[in-house]
């Protein structure tokens, strides 16, 4: 057999999550110089990358190690996507104090824990059976893909600052809270799309 030039794998799937995770640090270096607009755009175009990827690797013809090599390299980039990149969205809207900071601590750190469980219970499960996952325990952390965005609508009416820490906290209970979530089916990603893509113009005040 011959030896690969580069270790990794780089199929269809995993390539848009590479995206997505492009698209997120790029996001970051827009969040820092405070362009908000573009920041929140490529955390939702980030959202966009990791719905998709999971559909086409399902759909793809895969070994086992690009099986579990995929469940690594989501995770991984989610807790940038899905993890850092909001935490320093809330940091660039000046949530630099003692409150501030806990709230970013405490985010990432619920992401983590979130996404070590999904990777040791998705291995179990996918070594069990073969049928798609119906539901999640937790929240998914790429849900802030959506609801950070929707919060950010609102930033003219009311005191934002105190507010998206308090939506940072609560979603951070809900990456670790014990709760059934159910994954949506294709009628309701349709759905989801399509709410996505409103809130993705009223950002960018296109609509």
């Amino acid at each position: 057999m011959r030896e690969k030039r580069m270790i990794g794998f780089y199929n269809f799937s995993v390539v848009l999550t590479y995206i997505g995770l492009a698209f997120s640090v790029y996001g970051m270096t827009q969040a820092l110089n405070d362009n908000h607009k573009v920041a929140f755009m490529c955390l939702m175009i980030s959202g966009i990358c990791d719905m998709f990827d999971g559909k086409i690797a399902r759909a793809m013809d895969r070994t086992e190690d690009e099986k579990k090599f995929g469940i690594q390299i989501d995770s991984l980039c989610d807790l940038v996507c899905f993890g850092a990149f909001p935490a320093i969205i809330v940091y660039s809207f000046g949530a630099t104090g003692v409150l501030g900071n806990l709230c970013i601590i405490l985010y990432v750190l619920a992401a983590v824990i979130r996404l070590g469980f999904f990777n040791v219970m998705e291995e179990k499960r996918q070594s069990e059976t073969s049928e798609n996952r119906k539901q999640y325990q937790g929240l998914p952390v790429t849900s802030v893909a959506i609801l950070l965005p929707l919060v950010y609508l609102f930033r003219d009416k009311c005191t934002f600052l105190p507010v998206l820490e308090g939506v940072v906290l609560v979603i951070a209970v809900l990456f670790i809270l014990n709760i059934k979530v159910k994954k949506p089916n294709k009628s309701e990603s349709i759905l989801m799309i399509g709410c996505a893509a409103i809130i993705f113009l009223k950002v960018l005040e296109l609509f």
